[in-house]
């Protein structure tokens, strides 16, 4: 009745083999993607920082605070 004997093992499967390492592209491919971001912040500028119009904010401001209750 083998109450104290040791349960057999499976057999160990071997593990896949690692998946292939990608090549890096060449230099000309990382010099123009390095021309074309630059070139895309150039264009941007300053007036991608501006959020407001020279007139200022054209909406009241909210100076009323939150009770526990909601508004």
């Amino acid at each position: 009745m083998c109450f104290f004997s040791s349960p057999s093992m499976p057999a160990i499967t071997p593990a896949p083999p690692p998946p292939a390492v990608p090549q890096l592209p060449d230099s000309n491919v990382q010099g123009a993607g390095a021309n074309k971001r630059r070139s895309a912040a150039a264009a941007a500028g300053l007036g991608s920082t501006i959020l407001t119009s020279p007139l200022g904010l054209s909406d009241a401001a909210k100076t009323t605070h939150k009770s526990l209750l909601g508004e």
